[in-house]
């Protein structure tokens, strides 16, 4: 038997096959007192030592922890509502004040789970933009990150968002198939002009509607979004696609998406369901709407149940 499926099949049933690889090519699993590779056969009677990833040390901790807004937490998930402006995880130009920084701060035995080769993720299985807010859930055991990876690939998981777009929507519901892959040119960009394209799907539902007002402003529509797969930046570029992009948007809506009221893509993740890593019970959550996208709705006369409970029975 190879020596990763071992580990992970018996050894070490919290981890995943490709976790387990992991912890062997950082030198924390001997075979027989030596370094072994995942391919590695596992053979009867040999001695295997497993070492437990290292805990997060001092060093690592974050130096800023803003404030996050914590919904929901148990043993196994913590289910987030991010701010938008904040970044998931440290990266080139963004190395505080992050989402894991927050939780790290808050939930402090996370730091267990940083990976073996010191990228520190802790607990994240999938992402938001920088600027797109709302719900976003975290792993807190290494059990519960290979449940959650898991139903993410297999799409079991529902997401829904709430976009603010340029321009009247006049059909009711839509369902954009597009592929989407890197931009030819500009790299920082998604496109559905990609010549390395995967599959991509979004749904669309008109919530409201607002009108036209003189030549200079063509209007906007409320709009859901129940995307099928999770391709980066997948909404953002199907609703510019379709000629409505997002308002506020700077990477994808160009001049057209320009709006005094948003200084960011007015996008937020307003609902995600997913089963419960351990009792398997189906858990849906629900994000208070951002305050950017509160004012402008009320500012258009949506009136507050409008703004909570109308949507629910839609998601």
């Amino acid at each position: 038997m190879r020596l990763d499926v071992l580990v992970a099949a018996e050894l070490y049933p919290e981890y995943s096959r490709s976790q387990a690889a992991r912890l062997i090519k950082a030198g924390l699993v001997a075979v027989d007192g030596a370094a072994a590779r995942p391919s590695s056969a596992a053979r009867a009677g040999a001695r295997i030592e497993i070492s437990p990833p290292p805990r997060g040390s001092d060093a690592a901790m974050p130096t800023e922890a803003p404030p996050i807004d914590v919904l929901f937490a148990d043993a196994e998930v913590i289910m987030v509502n991010k701010p938008a402006g904040m970044t998931v995880h440290p990266a080139p130009g963004h190395h505080d004040g992050t989402l894991v920084d927050a939780l790290l701060a808050r939930f402090p035995d996370i730091a267990a789970m940083a990976e073996p080769d010191g990228v520190l993720r802790p607990g994240i299985v999938h992402r938001l933009d920088k600027d797109t807010s709302g719900l976003m859930v975290v792993a807190r055991t290494p059990f519960a990150k290979t449940s959650l990876s898991r139903q993410f690939k297999d799409r079991t998981v529902k997401k829904t968002y709430l976009a603010i777009v340029r321009g009247i929507v006049t059909r009711d519901s839509i369902r954009i198939e597009r592929p989407l892959g890197r931009h030819p040119v500009e790299r920082k960009r998604m496109s559905v002009n990609s010549r390395l394209a995967r599959d991509a799907i979004s749904n669309i539902s008109v919530l409201e509607r607002f009108p036209v007002i003189g030549r200079d402003n063509p209007g906007s529509t409320l709009v859901l979004v129940r995307p099928e797969t999770g391709r980066m930046h997948q909404i953002r570029v199907h609703l510019t696609s379709i000629g409505h992009p997002c308002l506020g948007d700077p990477l994808y809506g160009g001049r057209a998406g320009a709006n005094a009221d948003f200084d960011r893509q007015a996008l937020h993740a307003l609902a995600l369901s997913f089963d419960h890593p351990r009792t398997n019970e189906r858990l849906e959550f629900i994000a208070p709407v951002a305050s950017d996208m509160e004012r402008y709705l009320r500012a258009r006369g949506l009136k507050s149940s409008s703004l909570t409970g109308d949507w629910i029975s839609v998601v």
